[in-house]
């Protein structure tokens, strides 16, 4: 790179070259096609171009190429996802167009209630607080005196009773 930063053309192919046999199998194992790592790649390497005048000759090479090559790829992997969720559905309109029975729940509070009511008092009143009055864990925490993990880990415990009993 030193020589390449002294207007050594030879050096400066050799060193672009050099950077891309060690890039290439970086950029493989992220990415599935292969045109995609010749993409990034050649991106990459304009950017090393572009940054050129920033390297330090001081400090060691590659490191300062794989933060290079790792904010391209970044950059490259942003776009791919924002450019594959401009073709999703939106959630919203297809509920709109599903039969009622599929988008209604299988079962309210107040249809299973009788079944809340014969859990143990301190998971039928968890479950309670938070399906009929709708209270979030860190309220029902606060006004059962518990902590919002302890009242996590019952509302779950209740949950797997009631599926069990409901399967039946």
């Amino acid at each position: 790179m030193q020589c390449s930063l002294n207007g050594d053309a030879q050096a400066y192919a050799a060193l672009l070259k050099e950077t891309a046999r060690l890039l290439r199998p970086f950029l493989a194992k992220r990415l599935y096609h292969g045109n995609e790592v010749d993409d990034v790649l050649q991106e990459i390497l304009i950017s090393i171009h572009k940054a050129r005048h920033t390297y330090d000759g001081e400090r060691p090479y590659l490191p300062w190429v794989y933060a290079i090559a790792r904010f391209r790829l970044q950059d490259h992997l942003r776009s791919h996802y924002a450019d594959e969720l401009h073709g999703a559905e939106d959630i919203a309109e297809l509920e709109e167009t599903l039969p009622d029975e599929l988008t209604e729940a299988a079962f309210s509070y107040e249809s299973i209630s009788g079944e809340v009511e014969a859990l143990p008092e301190k998971q039928a009143s968890i479950l309670r607080l938070m399906h009929q009055e709708g209270y979030t864990a860190k309220e029902v925490a606060a006004k059962l005196g518990m902590n919002e993990s302890a009242v996590k880990v019952s509302a779950h415990r209740a949950y797997k009773i009631l599926r069990e009993r409901l399967e039946r």
